[in-house]
């Protein structure tokens, strides 16, 4: 079992930043598929940004509407996911989930509140 905890939400204005991040208690961390995804109240949980790899090899991707602001990173020495979020919009205001996958297996964490002001 996984354990995955989420840090870094808050409160903040419209243009402005957050780093989250996702600590997880799994020594082989770096094989890990490693997600964030985020839930806006009333809606559906949507993707929002995968790392594949490590080194050389990683790979990421993201979701449209996040392209450009947000950035995925990793740290496999810290078992610890990042998600850099840049000129953030009231849109982006959602519950936000450090998700974890490999072959068969699938973890979530508890989420973390990012709430954008207007």
């Amino acid at each position: 079992q996984v354990q995955l905890v989420e840090s870094g939400g808050g409160l903040v204005q419209a243009g402005g930043s957050l780093r989250l991040s996702c600590a997880a208690s799994e020594r082989t961390f770096s094989m890990y598929v490693m997600d964030w995804w985020r839930q806006a109240p009333g809606k559906e949980r949507e993707f929002v940004a995968r790392i594949r790899g490590s080194g050389s090899g990683t790979t990421t991707d993201y979701a449209d509407s996040v392209k450009g602001r947000f950035t995925i990173s990793r740290d496999n020495a810290k078992n610890t996911v990042y998600l850099q979020m840049n000129n953030l919009e009231p849109e982006d205001t959602a519950v936000y989930y450090c998700h974890a996958n490999l072959l068969d297996s699938t973890f979530w964490g508890q989420g973390t509140q990012v709430t954008v002001s207007s």
